[in-house]
């Protein structure tokens, strides 16, 4: 009945208005039906747990399932369609050795003549053991009372050589494969193997790799005024966790820390130095929308200084003389007071924008925020009209949302002073859309309020539209933590984050991974540090150009 509806066919006014809102409470209705099926599957599913019993199985079938678990995804609007030129796969190549197939005389008739060679390039990788047994010469010194012993080559340091090292490296870390696998194809290529020793050639003693980690951190920090940061939950040994992911187009680093709030992400931003606190004109300014108690209003204010607070005296100070602060508004001081002390800093990377999505912990960390087109696009798709007219509505919108989000992109490669005012413009008209739909016209209002984060763009057309390039690096950690389920030790940690970071940022500076590693196990390092390769790739790229 509501595939003929057609309001504009209706003349009268108020009954046009009448049909409008009926047609909104069908959607509200059917919403309501939606949300109240999966809660009463979710305590069907927790009622049969309690009784020992199994919840429905969280099984796709064949079909693509309506509501709940629909493709929210706005790949195929944002991306255009590309012309695929083939290139040669071995162009680039490397020839290890020629050898020149002759071929039988005995079969070549009399007449046959002498053409050439027809090149063919066969690739082949040989995977073999070489075992070594070093005879390490010994001198003892009767005066000295001292016995000298030969060393062992670079990267040979316990029962096994640099390349076992930097294959285990490069496949738990640079391919995702679980240790189990790993030792298991090791025992097949005739290594004698534990599965501790993996384990230990995974996590111990890798100092370098952890300080080379930090380098390049600092330098991608240093890199350009703008970052992009996404996060993801982890375990480590089966508490849960959670990863910040910090990144630009030069590098990649990955964080695990035990909470996901302001502060944390703060502490991340500057490399974990002690946090500090200033209230300042600034700090004051984050505090404006926040509801503090009479008491807070009163004596904050009185603090209001250009001195810098650790955190034991500020914490102790905040403690003393407003011990009634509810948790929101304990956070609130703490976190505006950081951040203002952060922005003030002049021995730390500053970062300028970040690039994000819309959640609360990156708020106020940076003097802007570039918000993700994407994640603003999914709120649209996720939207189930039930009513024909509504559908039409929502992908008319929709089609002008991507036709403004190509425009953007457009703009980027050739920005223009005239273009720029014109997109300002044309960004009211299309987010001041009315369809009498009322849950597209919330949801249009709610990307209108976000209109000086979403055209961060307009001022400096370097910044990306999207944040798929940390999303990318998150779901990096979501595979590895899939296949491995997560360290168990502080130290297993640390390694995650360290070879991460150093694995993404070698693919991003289009360096073998396997090859880096090696170079710095085997100690020949003829691969520069990968932070001085990061500052050069950033400078080439010129990240902040728009910054001046």
């Amino acid at each position: 009945m509501f595939e003929d509806i057609e309001l504009n066919a209706i003349q009268e006014e108020n009954a046009r208005e009448l049909v409008k809102r009926l047609l909104n409470m069908v959607e509200e209705l059917s919403r309501d039906v939606r949300e109240l099926r999966v809660e009463n599957q979710r305590l069907r599913d927790e009622n049969n747990r309690l009784k020992g019993e199994q919840g429905k199985p969280d099984i796709k079938g064949n079909k693509p399932q309506p509501s709940v678990k629909a493709d929210h995804s706005s790949e195929a609007e944002r991306r255009k369609k590309r012309v695929r030129h083939k290139k040669s796969k071995k162009v680039e190549l490397r020839i290890d050795r020629e050898e020149v197939l002759k071929v039988d005389r005995k079969q070549l008739p009399a007449d046959a003549e002498y053409k050439g060679c027809e090149t063919v390039v066969v690739q082949e990788l040989l995977v073999k053991t070489e075992n070594v047994r070093f005879h390490k010469e010994k001198y003892y010194s009767a005066s000295k009372g001292k016995t000298y012993l030969a060393e062992l080559p670079p990267g040979y340091g316990g029962q096994f050589g640099p390349g076992i090292k930097s294959m285990i490296l490069t496949l738990y870390f640079g391919v995702g494969t679980s240790e189990p696998k790993i030792r298991e194809f090791l025992v097949n290529m005739g290594v004698q193997i534990s599965k501790g020793e993996v384990s230990d050639l995974l996590i111990q003693k890798q100092e370098t790799f952890h300080a080379e980690s930090e380098a390049v951190y600092e330098a991608g920090l240093r890199s350009s005024p703008w970052q992009q940061s996404d996060h993801t939950e982890t375990r480590v040994n089966g508490e849960r966790r959670h990863c910040q992911v910090v990144c630009n187009p030069s590098y990649t680093s990955y964080h695990t820390r035990p909470k996901v709030d302001r502060l944390t992400a703060l502490d991340v931003l500057r490399q974990g130095r002690k946090r500090i606190f200033l209230l300042n004109e600034e700090a004051f300014g984050y505090l404006e929308n926040v509801a503090l108690s009479k008491a807070a209003q009163a004596v904050l204010p009185k603090w209001q200084s250009d001195k810098v607070w650790e955190e034991a005296a500020f914490m102790k100070r905040l403690e003393k003389a407003l011990p009634n602060l509810n948790t929101q508004q304990h956070t609130a001081i703490l976190g505006a007071a950081a951040v203002a002390a952060y922005h003030a800093e002049k021995d730390v990377p500053i970062v300028d924008t970040l690039v994000c999505d819309d959640a609360s912990v990156f708020h106020w960390l940076t003097r802007a925020m570039m918000l993700c087109w994407v994640h603003d696009g999914r709120a649209y798709k996720k939207l189930e009209p039930v009513i024909a007219l509504h559908r039409q509505q929502l992908a008319d919108f929709r089609k002008r949302y991507w036709e403004y989000y190509h425009q953007l992109l457009a703009y980027r490669e050739k920005p223009t002073a005239e273009e720029c005012k014109r997109l300002e413009s044309e960004f009211d008209i299309l987010f001041e859309t009315k369809t009498g739909y009322d849950d597209l016209d919330q949801r249009i209002a709610k990307t209108r309020t976000k209109k000086i984060s979403l055209l961060q763009v307009l001022q400096h057309p370097e910044l990306p539209l999207h944040n798929n390039a940390s999303e990318l690096a998150v779901r990096q950690r979501v595979r590895k933590r899939d296949v491995s389920f997560g360290p168990r030790t502080q130290l297993g940690l640390q390694a995650w984050d360290t070879f991460m970071t150093l694995a993404d940022t070698a693919r991003k500076l289009g360096i073998s991974f396997y090859a880096y590693i090696r170079d710095r196990v085997s100690g020949t390092n003829q691969i520069p540090p990968i932070s001085i390769l990061v500052t050069k790739r950033a400078h080439e790229l010129n990240l902040g150009w728009s910054w001046g």
